[in-house]
């Protein structure tokens, strides 16, 4: 069985949690997305710049009022990943049902 180009960044459950949240909106407040995936405000800005450097994420910092805030988006390299990494679990998922459904193993005796 052949194994699919998965996406290493994307193997981390935090990380793909990351993506998928963001890929269903733009620009969500780092704030929305802390609280959604549950995590800390460092291990959130540990995870972003691991998904900004390969440009799957962009941050853009601002102010409302007076208030520092910071807002994240998928980019169109981050949708790419994403969906190529899901069609590569999605191929794992459906090679082992093949492999199972013609594998005929007799039952073990009791």
């Amino acid at each position: 069985m052949a194994t699919p180009d998965l996406d290493p960044l994307l193997l981390d459950p935090t990380r793909l949690s990351i993506v998928a949240l963001l890929a269903s909106t733009e620009w969500a407040e780092f704030r929305w997305v802390r609280d959604l995936v549950g995590l800390s405000d460092s291990a959130l800005s540990k995870q972003i710049t691991n998904l900004a450097n390969p440009g799957y994420v962009e941050v853009k910092k601002g102010y409302v009022g007076k208030r520092p805030r910071t807002w994240l988006n998928l980019s169109d390299s981050g949708h790419q990943a994403l969906r190529a990494h899901v069609a590569a679990l999605n191929q794992i998922v459906e090679q082992s049902q093949r492999a199972g459904s013609t594998h005929r193993a007799e039952e073990p005796s009791a």
